[in-house]
């Protein structure tokens, strides 16, 4: 951004200042009647989180911060998100990231689907409309959006001592010690500060607040507040004060990345005002760290505790930091207790005095950060259903591909058992779970490569990651043939398209071996071409990767630009007339599999010494076209789609087999009981 663009993106009455040297960041003022005050701080997200989109390449926003930590805009200035390249389109991009407009960062905004306005709030959570089928690519650029956000937050808003946000430590589930109170304070897990009368008169001196408060005067040396403060969601704190069934709903009410905080109180001034709301912000009590001010709100937690007899009657309040605060347990806590004193009746002059609590976790109890910590934690969180019914289909078909007799002894069964997968893997995993891998995650890759960035945006999208890392496994096992026989959701349509159409009479066309030997090469200088224009050219790629119609068929459900449509419909169609032709001639992500697939370890499908000499049956049936004159199999170009298996297992199909079996069957043995009576002729009693 130039200045000339930062004045057309904050027009009059708003004035942009001068960019500063030290950081990134134009001021932004608002012209008033006789002066000019800071309205917001602009800035570009790359310069202070450039996270990789999902297609390798960051996303660039524009961001306007007011004083308060509110977003007074939020603008998509550059992106290379395939599926809003000639997919859905960049509206719901720019409709997404407006929803950020007037929401705080001091606020938990969550990403959902079929909420409605932005700004929606649920506690202390703020929801804002996802966008369906680029789940992954909105949660990056809300991590990008906030990660930017608080580290602008921490050196323009007062804050420059703030940490990194993305460097934080975690408390420890797995430490837990039994202790009581004692012990609990022994260990500093509880720390304590009172305060006497004579203090708080002393913070009031010289101000309109002294001597307003009798028994202050009268009797200094007594206690006004006894303030114990811990980290409930510490296991040794909560699990020693809660019990089981009340740590376990604790639990349940703090999201991913939250903390619970127990501030108690006795003595003479009440922990919570006459006023307070439970719920809410406490009026009477904020929290600090490294002079950042994060928000706690009551969570309203009505339960016992296990207090010693003299704290039995005291005040206590359990509250919530929510995650996107930042809040570092390494670190030390700043609580004020704030005391307010009215002077006068009608027109009051009120002056409050803070008193501090130093509170630091022993770093026994919490893990300190070794990188950069994201939150896509949350995403896998989200989606754990989806992820199970996925790893659950994975163990079916490493099952299945260890060839179970009761499976590929049966033709039919084998034939329906690989129909229903089909279609598990093109409704679930495609349609549904959006898991269709793409060769978008290849150039990704070499653009991250390239850019010095890391592979951390692929975390976003689970689906991807837990089906990339069993594809990894197979290719050491059977090779390319997993992937794209079984699990590639356009594979699956093309699969049972070309299943349909030779029902209805439609016989597919055998390639002459010569040209189908060609063909199968063009793929790999496809993948060629579009790795070198990854490592060149992002805008190239953007373009290029539209020879593969994933997109369009399996993330966009044919909904798209008549172009894109036509193509896509076009590959399924060939199918039906040349079984899995785009797989088969142009696909540069199958042309991938083909090269990791050399990492296959053996040969794994069995071959009898008469395949391809003399017997051709398997040669003849294989579609793909996979297997040569000589019997012997290519699993660079095989997808594995076990026909060969069933053939080699069947008695009625096997050649060799039907042959030895009728062998077998020819040969009658006599069994005759010879009488001595009976005499045989030899040659020379013969006339």
């Amino acid at each position: 951004m130039t200045r000339e663009l930062m004045v057309q993106a904050f027009p009059a009455p708003l004035v942009v200042g001068e960019k500063e040297r030290d950081l990134p960041v134009w001021p932004i003022y608002r012209q008033e009647l006789t002066s000019s005050t800071i309205a917001a701080y602009a800035f570009e997200s790359k310069d202070f989180a450039s996270i990789p989109g999902f297609s390798g390449t960051p996303f660039n926003l524009l961001v306007a911060l007011d004083p308060n930590g509110q977003f007074m805009d939020v603008r998509v200035l550059s992106h290379h998100e395939p599926v809003f390249l000639e997919g859905l389109g960049e509206k719901p991009l720019f409709a997404f990231a407006d929803q950020y407009k007037n929401l705080s960062l001091k606020q938990s905004i969550k990403i959902g689907t079929g909420q409605s306005k932005s700004g929606k709030e649920t506690g202390a959570n703020v929801y804002i409309d996802g966008v369906s089928k680029a789940t992954a690519s909105v949660r990056i650029l809300n991590q990008t959006l906030l990660a930017a956000s608080l580290k602008v937050a921490r050196a323009k808003l007062g804050y420059s001592e703030g940490r990194d946000p993305d460097l934080i430590a975690k408390i420890r589930p797995d430490v837990f010690k039994p202790m009581d109170w004692a012990g609990l304070r022994k260990a500093g897990l509880i720390r304590q500060a009172t305060f006497k009368n004579s203090d708080i008169e002393k913070a009031f001196k010289g101000t309109a607040g002294e001597g307003l408060d009798d028994q202050t005067l009268k009797q200094p040396d007594e206690v006004f507040a006894d303030v114990y403060v811990a980290h409930l969601s510490v296991p040794s704190v909560g699990k020693n004060l809660l019990s089981s069934e009340k740590w376990a709903y604790l639990q349940q009410r703090l999201d991913p990345g939250d903390h619970a905080l127990l501030v108690l109180a006795k003595g003479r001034y009440p922990l919570m005002g006459e006023d307070f709301v439970r719920g809410t912000v406490p009026d009477r009590l904020s929290l600090l760290q490294q002079k950042l001010p994060i928000e706690i709100r009551d969570l309203d937690l009505d339960v016992p505790l296990n207090l010693p007899p003299d704290l039995v009657d005291a005040q206590w309040m359990a509250v919530r930091v929510i995650a996107p605060a930042g809040l570092d347990p390494a670190q030390a806590l700043n609580y004020e207790l704030h005391v307010t004193r009215s002077k006068g009746m009608l027109f009051p002059v009120l002056v409050t005095k803070s008193f501090g609590i130093t509170a630091e976790l022993p770093h026994d109890f919490v893990e300190m950060p070794q990188s950069d910590q994201k939150t896509w934690h949350g995403i896998w969180l989200d989606r754990w259903a989806e992820l199970l019914v996925l790893v659950l289909a994975l163990f079916v078909l490493v099952w299945a591909l260890r060839e179970p007799p009761w499976l590929v002894a049966h033709a039919q069964r084998m034939a329906w058992f690989r129909r229903g997968y089909l279609l598990f893997t093109l409704c679930f995993i495609g349609w549904y779970a959006q898991g269709q891998l793409s060769i978008v995650n290849l150039t990704a890759v070499v653009q991250a490569v390239v850019a010095g960035q890391g592979l951390g945006f692929f975390m976003y999208d689970p689906m991807t990651v837990v089906l990339w890392v069993f594809v990894a496994f197979t290719f050491f096992v059977w090779g390319r043939g997993t992937f794209c026989g079984w699990l590639c959701p356009f594979g699956a349509l093309q699969d049972l398209i070309s299943q349909i159409t030779q029902r209805l009479g439609v016989n597919w066309v055998r390639v002459p071996e010569r040209w189908d030997t060609q063909l199968k090469k063009v793929k790999y200088g496809v993948l060629a071409a579009l790795l070198l224009s990854a490592a060149v050219s992002v805008k190239w790629t953007d373009s290029l990767v539209e020879i593969e119609p994933f997109k369009t068929s399996i993330t966009l459900n044919f909904v798209r630009a008549w172009p894109f449509v036509l193509w896509a419909v076009a590959t399924v169609l060939l199918s039906a007339f040349v079984y899995k032709g785009y797989c088969r001639y142009l696909c540069p992500l199958g042309a991938g599999m083909g090269v990791l697939g050399k990492l296959r370890r053996w040969d794994w499908i069995a071959r009898r010494s008469e395949c391809g000499q003399p017997c051709q049956r398997c040669r003849s049936d294989c579609a793909y076209q996979a297997i040569d004159r000589q019997g012997k199999v290519d699993y660079d170009e095989c997808f594995q789609c076990m026909d060969c298996v069933v053939i080699y297992e069947s008695d009625s199909l096997c050649v060799p087999r039907i042959l030895e079996n009728r062998a077998t069957r020819d040969v009658i043995p006599i069994h005759a009981v010879i009488s001595p009576s009976i005499k045989f002729m030899t040659a020379k009693d013969q006339p």
